[in-house]
């Protein structure tokens, strides 16, 4: 009988067993196919110098457009919630494995070259949009139109860069603090502006009282999960630890610790990735002493206490001290490898070609592209010795938060479709240039 039903399985071609299944058995397809794809293009990119998220963002431009081809079959998937939900987890894994990895005392020292860098890489844009580029090259349009024009502008996506800095093992290093530290700010402020445009657009104005509930929120949030959660974390770990000591306890610790900051984001407005990087700014290794140590560290202790093994204790230790203190950073791993690549691939989706066909828009979106470029530049002005063309840099790409902002204006009606075909091209080539830029700048230094 089994027999029987694996053959039956075998012999049915794939589309009827999708539509038997309804949309869960379309998405299980769609997964697998984005994975090993994304691994198919994420070493050739490599391989000719580029990074990973390079490949897995062309990845999805190529299968987001296909229906120019007349192929229309993952259409489905740019619009389906689920696999939007594994999109959205994947960026809130990547922030938190970001963050595992950042050291809040090294983010600290350079916090107030990534407050310079953040208020002015929010301002100058915003400014160049809604005040000069908008107008100069978009005439006629309402001042609403241009507002929200300046607000994309203003967005960064610190999901891009870090992924870049993070496949070049480069997190270290202060730029990439200082473009954290300054992504988080950006995100704050970004978020205020978004929220007073939008309110002059539906109320025809803003008070004073609003925005600074806005900032409050914000600030209270940051500063107040990752306070209360180091203060936390020790003895909650030594609690957890006494349950049970093995790496599934830290594992669920650390995702669900992330996970709740995430939504606690959320419900407050601010954008949960944001959430995910504090939880991760939470665990340092030495907050996590009471859980086991790895097994592969419990197998080669004893080992090393034999007396011909003297000689090799002082190379091993600092490999199975690494592994010890950094295990919740291994366990996170292979959860990104499943979600994080869904997310740029679905980002990448979002890019349509057909708005290429009209030269004028194009020439419209290159300009405005410029101004993109030059507003996040003028911000890496103010990373002094870190690197002023690294920050700015790593400030350029808007990806999914610039498309986000110009969804909102298209909700709200003040965004035609040529407006947001301009800004659909900005989005693409400042997520698509950024991280073979930041690659040569990285290697260079």
């Amino acid at each position: 009988m089994r027999t029987g039903f694996a053959l039956l399985v075998l012999l049915t071609p794939l589309p009827a067993l999708a539509a038997g299944s309804g949309a869960v058995g379309e998405n299980l397809l769609w997964l697998a196919l984005i994975l090993m794809s994304a691994r198919l293009f994420a070493p050739l990119a490599q391989r000719i110098g580029f990074p990973a998220v390079l490949g897995e963002l062309l990845l999805g431009v190529v299968l987001g457009n296909l229906a120019l081809l007349g192929i229309g079959l993952f259409d489905t998937i740019k619009q389906d919630p689920i696999i939007a939900f594994i999109a959205e987890l994947g960026v809130i894994v990547l922030l938190l494995q970001i963050g595992l990895e950042t050291r809040l005392a090294d983010l600290v020292k350079v916090g107030a070259r990534a407050t310079a860098v953040g208020g002015v890489g929010i301002v100058v844009p915003f400014v160049l949009g809604a005040f000069l580029v908008g107008p100069w090259l978009l005439p006629g349009q309402t001042q609403n139109t241009y507002l929200f024009l300046g607000a994309t502008l203003a967005a960064t996506s610190v999901g891009i860069t870090g992924r870049v800095f993070r496949d070049l093992g480069k997190l270290g290093t202060p730029a990439a603090r200082i473009v954290l530290g300054a992504a988080v700010i950006d995100d704050v402020l970004g978020l205020v502006i978004l929220a007073v445009v939008s309110s002059l657009v539906q109320a025809g104005s803003v008070s004073i009282g609003q925005v600074g509930g806005i900032i409050a929120e914000a600030v209270i949030f940051l500063a107040g999960s990752i306070w209360l959660g180091r203060r936390i974390a020790p003895h909650s770990s030594r609690w957890l630890a006494h349950l049970d000591a093995g790496p599934s306890m830290l594992f669920a610790q650390v995702l669900a610790t992330a996970l709740a900051l995430a939504w606690l984001a959320h419900a407050i407005g601010l954008a949960p990735i944001i959430g995910a990087f504090a939880a991760g700014l939470l665990f340092e290794p030495l907050f996590l002493k009471d859980f086991r140590t790895p097994q592969i560290v419990q197998d080669i202790e004893p080992l090393m206490r034999e007396p011909e093994s003297r000689a090799l204790m002082d190379q091993l230790m600092p490999i199975l001290t690494k592994h010890t203190g950094h295990q919740h950073e291994h366990m996170i791993e292979p959860i990104g490898y499943f979600f994080v690549p869904v997310f740029f691939v679905l980002t990448g989706m979002q890019v349509d070609l057909a708005t290429l066909a009209d030269p004028q828009i194009v020439a419209i979106a290159l300009g405005v592209t410029v101004a993109a470029v030059i507003g996040k530049l003028a911000a890496g002005y103010f990373a002094g010795s870190a690197g002023r063309w690294l920050v700015g840099w790593g400030m350029v790409p808007r990806g999914e938060v610039g498309l986000i902002f110009a969804m909102v204006g298209k909700q709200l009606g003040v965004m035609d479709e040529a407006m947001f075909s301009v800004i659909v091209i900005m989005v693409i080539l400042t997520t698509l240039i950024t991280p073979p830029v930041l690659t040569w700048l990285l290697r260079r230094a």
